[in-house]
């Protein structure tokens, strides 16, 4: 029974992970257009995520995941020539989110696969859980 414990805390890691990237993706999208008070536009935000590294849990197969960071990312702003916007320096160039909507649409489509994958998991687990207690009844 402990192994179908820890099935269900792996599965629960996962889904706790994915749940954190599909907020971190939310937030990016929100502020695609965003600046902050200070003037400097809005960096988009990725999630680090590490393996929970046991040596004995991996000979079992077991490595649960956690989120290690939420960090700002160092890409390059976007820059454009428009120099009747707002923002524009001395040239006429606007700093730009670094948020790429098309790259966060699909990081968002990934993580609810995986979270989706990771739920799976846990409900068959649970499932298995069930039937190994009506065997015992």
């Amino acid at each position: 029974m402990n192994d179908l414990f820890r099935a269900f805390e792996i599965s629960a890691s996962g889904m706790y992970a994915q749940r954190i990237r599909m907020n971190t993706v939310a937030s990016n999208l929100a502020n695609y257009e965003a600046y902050k008070q200070t003037g400097e536009p809005f960096r988009k935000l990725e999630v680090v995520f590490q393996a929970i590294y046991d040596p004995e849990r991996v000979k079992r197969g077991e490595i649960p995941v956690m989120v290690k960071a939420i960090r700002e990312s160092d890409a390059p702003f976007k820059v454009i020539f428009d120099p009747d916007h707002p923002r524009a320096d001395e040239n006429g160039y606007v700093r730009l989110p670094n948020v790429d909507l098309v790259r966060e649409m699909a990081d968002m489509i990934s993580a609810i696969r995986s979270y989706e994958a990771n739920l799976n998991a846990f409900n068959m687990t649970k499932e298995m859980a069930n039937r190994t207690i009506e065997l015992w009844r």
